[in-house]
């Protein structure tokens, strides 16, 4: 598998899309990031804790409202868990 085509196709899909922030940018990569980690597999269970350090953020508001965001406007999606010993699932859309 190639691993900058899903980068690649993100930055074409957002090209036009104002509201995408670099926050955005950075939570996707480190999603991939996080995902290539993991085989490429999808979904992917992610905790807060392990994705903050790699995005470079460090408000938990912002970590949540930024992987929201990404799912709310179909970029992935997102199933919070609510449990500490879970991680939530994202689900990587082609």
């Amino acid at each position: 598998m190639n691993d900058l085509k899903p980068l690649s196709d993100f930055f074409l899909a957002i090209e036009n899309d104002f509201r995408i922030s670099t926050t955005h940018i950075a939570m996707y990569a480190a999603l991939l990031y996080y995902r290539r980690d993991k085989g490429f597999i999808n979904p992917i269970q992610v905790f807060r804790r392990d994705l903050t350090p790699i995005a470079k953020i460090s408000s938990l508001y912002t970590y949540h409202k930024c992987i929201q965001e990404l799912s709310d406007y179909g970029y992935i999606k997102y199933e919070p868990s609510f449990k500490k010993t879970q991680g939530s699932k994202v689900y990587f859309v082609d």
